[in-house]
């Protein structure tokens, strides 16, 4: 395929470092806006009503909780240092925090929901600094079986706002307005294609309020008595700093949730990566990293301001896929309408006073959505028997500790009712049997070096060693040495420039090896450099004709000896892993 071929197949009209003209960049990001702001209000709408917060709260919740979500989309596009991906990534209330932030205020009121957010994104930003230590735990497998249990959680508050109408309605007028709600919306996303299909959840919900409207149970009130422009009638309310029994309770589950959105978080970084460039590139952690970075800005400022944390919004990466428009200018353009509407009272008002029936049938079918989506992380990740055993027992027993099945008696109680939350109970278990799987595997053998050129005879006899102990003959240990010098030369080549002013600690090189079925893997984690390994390895073809040509013969050999190359680059270090096969197939 060549490249015009793959510029006609993604479709991409404006890449990431492109500039549209602002009108399309505004008419996107209105669009865009108005897709997601629904999510946006209605999260913490739904958090404060069922843990009985007061009107004034609720409203002071939704409109910091659009503020700095229009904020930190803005970040995210601009990206400010290491503050941000670069690239389109809507951001919103997260629906992972729904569950836990209701106990927080149930418990310990708005004070201590704002405590436990601020001290739970410092390890949003310790994630995010040090992301590259976390890629064997923080595994799809985990990350795709919490995101599958984050319905399970939260499902019995949604239920039980099918019942919450004004006394006196009809009996009908719940389950109608619920049923048609979902109705349309599932009619439109399965039936239709392109933009109107983005366009489905909006068009459910205003079908819902209209006939909740035709019944009587729209709060049109509210929508009347709301300003057009100001600012809330609640207040901050404040921190809560006893750290008392209740923040220790609940801390480790916030904790864990933090760590569940930052996963959501690199999985929607990832993704807009991918349909954000006309050529495949490979992935960018450092733009991870900075993604991750910004998420726990937001959730740092939603503590301090006592709203419910955000996370990025998958709906982004599908608009930029479908109009092929990637251009930075629509996240900016997309992040200042949200905060424009922070100060339209009239508008917020329009959604709060959805109905929860309504409601209910809209996040509904969200959370099926994101059930699904987790499914799809597990398989994707290629699942085979050990990574199935541990999706499949995580999840059930996240449901199990969830329905208060699973020894009761025992457990919840157990750190103050940790375990009485089914994403974190699931979660747990499945990091648990993921170490359990990392420390039982056999053991890596392992060579640190000086990062230079001179340290090539102990590499060699290293992996000579290694594939003595691995049973291999000559043949195999003349290709992992070959692969492993053309990945050495690569790599300092890749990092030249980079060694002024850089610390001893900084230059050395980690080679790890293993072996599974039939093949060889080497780990190579060193200094980290500029240009991306895997990029180009696949520019190869292309680029014969510069003056650099004579610089991409260890690339050239690379692609030849190894059947898989994976670039990983972070911003403390890069991670370079090739697979060599113990039959040659090139």
């Amino acid at each position: 395929m060549t490249a015009g071929d793959t510029d006609l197949r993604r479709g991409i009209r404006y890449e990431a470092d492109e500039k549209p003209p602002p009108l399309l960049s505004f008419g996107l990001g209105l669009q865009l806006a108005i897709l997601i702001l629904g999510g946006i209000v209605l999260t913490p709408a739904i958090v404060v009503r069922a843990a009985g917060g007061t009107e004034d709260f609720l409203t002071w919740a939704v409109f910091a909780a659009v503020m700095i979500s229009g904020a930190t989309t803005v970040l995210q596009a601009v990206r400010v240092g290491r503050l941000g991906a670069g690239y389109v990534l809507a951001m919103g209330t997260s629906g992972a925090f729904i569950a836990i932030c209701v106990a927080a205020i149930a418990k310990g009121g708005p004070a201590m929901l704002a405590t436990l957010v601020v001290v739970s994104a410092l390890f949003q930003f310790a994630l995010a600094t040090r992301l590259s230590l976390f890629r064997r735990i923080l595994t799809p497998t985990v990350a795709g079986t919490v995101i599958m249990l984050i319905p399970v959680t939260v499902m019995p508050i949604i239920f039980g706002l099918l019942k919450e109408v004004p006394e006196g309605s009809a009996a009908s007028a719940a389950p109608v307005s619920a049923l048609l709600t979902l109705l349309v919306i599932a009619g439109i996303a399965l039936r239709a294609t392109g933009v109107l299909r983005l366009w489905a959840p909006v068009i459910g919900v205003v079908a819902g309020g209209i006939t909740a409207g035709i019944y009587g149970i729209y709060d049109t009130g509210m929508v009347a008595e709301a300003s057009w422009f100001g600012l809330p009638a609640g207040s901050w309310p404040g921190l809560d700093l006893d750290f008392g029994p209740v923040f220790w309770t609940l801390l480790p589950g916030f904790v864990f949730v933090t760590l569940v959105g930052a996963i959501e978080t690199i999985g929607d970084s990832v993704a807009i990566q991918r349909v954000s460039w006309r050529r495949p590139r490979a992935v960018d952690f450092r733009a991870v990293q900075g993604a991750v970075a910004a998420d726990g800005m937001g959730n740092l400022l939603s503590g301090i301001a006592a709203t419910v944390p955000n996370t990025t919004y998958s709906t982004a990466v599908s608009v930029t896929e479908l109009t092929g428009v990637a251009a930075r200018r629509v996240g900016i353009a997309l992040g200042a309408v949200i905060i424009v509407v922070a100060f339209i009272p009239k508008a917020l008002s329009m959604v709060l006073a959805i109905p929860g029936p309504v409601v209910a049938a809209y996040i509904t079918v969200l959370l099926a959505m994101l059930f699904v989506l987790g499914m799809k992380i597990v398989v994707q990740d290629g699942i085979d028997y050990r990574k199935g055993l541990i999706a499949g027992i995580s999840f059930w027993a996240g449901v199990g500790f969830q329905n208060g099945q699973i020894f009761p008696e025992y457990f919840a109680g157990f750190a103050g009712g940790l375990l009485e939350n089914g994403m974190t109970a699931g979660g747990l278990v499945a990091i648990g049997m993921t170490l359990f799987l990392e420390l039982t595997a056999p053991r890596r053998r392992r060579l640190q070096v000086p990062f230079d050129i001179s340290e090539l005879p102990r590499i060699r006899q290293f992996l000579s060693e290694f594939s003595s102990r691995s049973g291999w003959g000559d043949d195999m240990t003349q290709r992992l040495e070959a692969a492993a010098e053309e990945t050495l030369l690569t790599l300092l080549q890749h990092g030249e420039g980079e060694a002024e002013g850089t610390g001893e600690l900084q230059r050395r090189l980690l080679l790890t090896a293993h072996k599974e079925t039939g093949s060889a893997f080497l780990e190579f984690i060193a200094a980290p450099g500029e240009d991306n390994l895997q990029d180009r390895i696949a520019l190869l073809g292309e680029r014969a004709e510069e003056s650099h040509a004579e610089r991409e013969i260890s690339l050239r050999l690379l692609r030849h000896l190894a059947s898989s190359v994976h670039h990983q680059q972070y911003h403390d270090t890069d991670i370079v892993t090739i697979q060599v096969e113990t039959q040659a197939t090139h």
